[in-house]
C-alpha cells in the first residue's frame, strides 16, 4: 500500500506507483492498474478529514485524521448492518423461490 519511495525491487510485476494528496500530505502509493478508484478513495478521506477539522476546529491532523477514521467506521459499521437487515430476508426469499422451482421441475418429469 503506501510507500515512502522504496525500490522499484519491492513492486509487483503489473503495479504501479500513484501520487494521491490527502489532507495536504502526499503519498506514493502501489495500486494494481485501478488509480482512479484509488484517488476516488484519496478524495473521499481527504474530503472526510477536512469535514473533521472544519467541525472541530482542530488543527492537528493527527486528531483529524482518527476522528476521520471513526467516522468512515461508522459509515461502514452502519452499511454492513444494513446489508444484513436485507441479506437475511432476501436469502429466505430466493430459497424458497429455488425450492418451487425445483419442484416444479421435478412435477414437469
Amino acid at each position: 500500500m503506501a510507500d515512502n519511495g522504496g525500490s522499484p525491487a519491492r513492486q509487483r510485476l503489473g503495479s504501479e506507483n500513484v501520487k494521491i494528496e490527502i489532507y495536504d500530505q502526499s503519498y506514493n502509493v502501489h495500486t494494481n492498474g485501478n488509480e482512479d478508484s484509488l484517488k476516488e478513495l484519496a478524495a473521499y478521506v481527504d474530503g472526510k478529514m477536512r469535514e473533521v477539522a472544519q467541525a472541530t476546529r482542530t488543527v492537528d491532523s493527527l486528531k483529524v485524521a482518527v476522528l476521520a477514521a471513526l467516522n468512515i467506521a461508522d459509515e461502514l459499521f452502519v452499511a454492513r448492518e444494513s446489508r444484513q437487515t436485507i441479506e437475511g430476508p432476501l436469502r429466505e426469499r430466493v430459497e424458497k423461490c429455488v425450492a418451487l422451482v425445483e419442484k416444479a421441475l421435478e412435477a414437469s418429469n
